[in-house]
């Protein structure tokens, strides 16, 4: 499968993550805009994936595509969304990734490897998410 790429991403809790973190461990990246409809029906999905792995050391990184820190946070706030996100006032991260569509989620396996990808087409369930996961770390 493809590679993780080269980044490095201040998170909001001031944890510094880049590439290499991701390629110790399984991990979750995803890409959103709290304005986008798909990404606001899937985020409450990805906190309870973050939820049920936070504790597993397994990285979850949530990056935002040209959305400042600012109204990240507010959202945030009002629907009580608790996981640590990189707010990107450019597309920059999100280019070396994808060139179309958000959300976007990969779940990659150890050494960095993307295994499965979801977007708004159809917006994966927890339960999808979960057993991509699963499939990994197993």
């Amino acid at each position: 499968g493809d590679m993780i790429p080269d980044f490095e991403l201040v998170m909001s809790d001031g944890r510094v993550v880049t590439d290499d973190d991701l390629k110790e461990n399984v991990s979750v990246v995803m890409f959103f805009h709290t304005s986008c409809q798909d990404c606001q029906q899937t985020l409450p999905v990805m906190q309870r994936i973050y939820d049920e792995y936070a504790s597993e050391s397994l990285p979850i990184v949530l990056i935002s595509r040209e959305q400042g820190k600012e109204s990240v946070s507010t959202y945030w706030k009002k629907n009580g969304l608790e996981m640590p996100y990189s707010a990107q006032y450019s597309r920059k991260v999100y280019k070396k990734f994808a060139s179309t569509g958000i959300p976007r989620i990969y779940v990659n396996e150890k050494g960095g490897i993307i295994r499965h990808m979801f977007t708004d087409d159809p917006l994966p369930s927890f339960e999808a998410i979960k057993e991509s996961l699963e499939d990994v770390i197993r």
